[in-house]
């Protein structure tokens, strides 16, 4: 064997070997993929979703469904090949750890993390929607009940269930116009609607679902429409009273907002 022909077949064996090390090596990814979506006009596990006392609640129809993603646990090792074959599927994305679980080192500190945001959402979204009514929460208390999912992104679909449970449209009908309506986004208390993650995922929880349209922060447009599910009609919203508004105007032939 000449010298060059063993160079050669060193060096091949080298990056052989390289190409082993970086497909086993675990990566600083997550793997996510669309997970569930709950009725907040309706239970969960038995219980209602919105239980409101102080004040008598409207009987709806329709559906407003909160959407959620699932993915890889922070101890899970993501390699090469499943980086890859999340790059090439439409029904699950690839994400930074640190995207999908900003804080905390294990499971558990991540679930505490994000049971204290769900409850921080659900204080706010009760605080917004009671805000647009003109609503006391002196007078009025609403208690927000769903198992099994953390984090903020459900406030916008809670604060508009509590609207519909309260008032409606305010004109006697269901914001939902008898349709399912999904979507997502954090609120402040004072109605602002914010971004959240993961958006093409839940439109696809949406659709499997059965819902035709969804609401999304109005920053988020660009990835909403990524990979839309054919036939699900997109809203954005900046706002509470923004998303109200959209939705009475979908009801009734209005002019929509779209992205």
């Amino acid at each position: 064997m000449s010298s060059r022909t063993r160079a050669l077949a060193v060096c091949t064996a080298l990056v052989l070997a390289l190409l082993l090390t970086a497909a086993l090596a675990p990566l600083p990814y997550a793997v996510a993929y669309p997970g569930m979506t709950a009725n907040v006009l309706g239970n969960d596990k038995g219980k209602p979703v919105i239980t409101v006392t102080g004040a008598g609640t409207r009987k709806t129809s329709g559906q407003l469904r909160m959407t959620s993603i699932v993915a890889t646990g922070p101890d899970a090792s993501v390699h090469l090949p499943d980086v890859i074959e999340g790059w090439f599927r439409t029904d699950e994305a690839v994400m930074p750890r640190e995207a999908v679980y900003p804080v905390g080192n294990n499971t558990e500190e991540i679930a505490e993390h994000n049971a204290k945001q769900m409850e921080q959402s659900q204080d706010t979204a009760t605080s917004a929607a009671l805000g647009q009514l003109g609503k006391s929460a002196k007078d009025i208390k609403v208690k927000l009940s769903l198992a099994d999912v953390g984090g903020p992104s459900a406030g916008l679909m809670f604060a508009l269930g509590i609207v519909d449970k309260l008032d409606g449209d305010g004109a006697g009908h269901d914001l939902t116009g008898g349709h399912t309506i999904a979507g997502t986004g954090t609120i402040t208390a004072g109605g602002k609607v914010g971004a959240v993650g993961g958006v093409p995922l839940k439109t696809q929880a949406a659709h499997r679902d059965g819902a035709s349209v969804f609401l999304v922060p109005r920053k988020e447009c660009t990835d909403a429409r990524a990979e839309l599910p054919k036939g699900m009609r997109l809203i954005p919203v900046s706002t509470l009273d923004g998303a109200v508004d959209a939705l009475k105007a979908l009801r009734t032939g209005g002019d929509v907002p779209h992205c």
